[in-house]
């Protein structure tokens, strides 16, 4: 039980860790205060409590598929969150202190999704063991060791990416919020095919004798990049033009941005 509570909290915390460092770690390079990514915090977890005590109610939905649902409506909501939150960032990059506001909103937003989706599955899981006292202690100690092992390589890549020198940084962080951003649209996809949203195919590879997904590996490229060892074509298909579209909507507001950043004033 101890090593199933660590796989599981682990790849929970590492999906909801991995974004909230990058994010923290670009507005700590374009200067933002801190105080949206504690108020994500909070939201993140008072709406994870109140998903988990009406889990019964949302799952019921919709012929039995709101749950899963509600999970990949969150998932393209961070995916959009992103999308715009990486372009404001090319922006800013040119144009130090333009929309902000809009940028805090959108990390924000980001955040507390994540944290609401992730932290509502720890919920209902600890929650689910509350009454098995002989079973509490070690799923508890599992958790926490998993937790432990989620934050501290988000620590890792936070202080990483602090350390990159300046040039780099802006590339660096759109290139991983791409990935994240991907594996968002993955994890939906995901969701859509076992509620039967979308049609269910044979695998197009299996790569699950190479890297395991309960590895640590494999959860840390879970976590990163929605790693499935045996995707359908159409969950490859859809990762990829989630990925096409970030990047080109990144490439088009750079070129713009970069070509208009330098010219002079018009003078009357």
């Amino acid at each position: 039980m101890l090593l199933t509570s660590v796989i599981i909290i682990l790849r929970e915390v590492l999906e909801a860790a991995l974004l909230l460092t990058i994010l923290l770690a670009m507005s700590r390079f374009i200067g933002l205060n801190t105080r949206w990514f504690l108020l994500a915090l909070a939201l993140g977890g008072l709406g994870s409590i109140i998903y988990g005590n009406n889990l019964a109610a949302i799952s019921n939905a919709f012929d039995g598929t709101g749950q899963e649902l509600l999970n990949a409506g969150l998932h393209i909501f961070i995916y959009a969150l992103l999308l715009i939150t990486t372009s404001l960032m090319v922006i800013n990059y040119y144009r130090p202190g333009c929309r902000l506001s809009l940028l805090k909103w959108c990390m924000l937003l980001a955040v507390m999704s994540s944290i609401l989706r992730e932290g509502a599955e720890i919920y209902i899981y600890l929650y689910t063991f509350h009454t098995q006292p002989a079973l509490f202690g070690s799923v508890l100690k599992g958790a926490l060791i998993g937790a432990g092992i989620g934050f501290s390589i988000g620590a890792l890549l936070y202080y990483l990416l602090l350390a990159l020198p300046e040039r780099h940084t802006l590339l660096i962080t759109c290139i991983l919020l791409t990935i994240v951003a991907g594996g968002m649209c993955s994890q939906a996809v995901q969701l859509l095919i076992q509620i039967d949203w979308l049609p269910s195919q044979m695998p197009l590879w299996d790569t699950s004798a190479l890297l395991r997904e309960d590895s640590l590996v494999g959860q840390l490229l879970y976590a990163l990049m929605s790693y499935e060892a045996s995707p359908t074509p159409l969950e490859v298909f859809l990762y990829a033009m989630s990925l096409a579209v970030m990047a080109l909507t990144l490439g088009f507001t750079h070129y713009v941005y970069r070509s208009h950043a330098h010219v002079p004033a018009v003078a009357h």
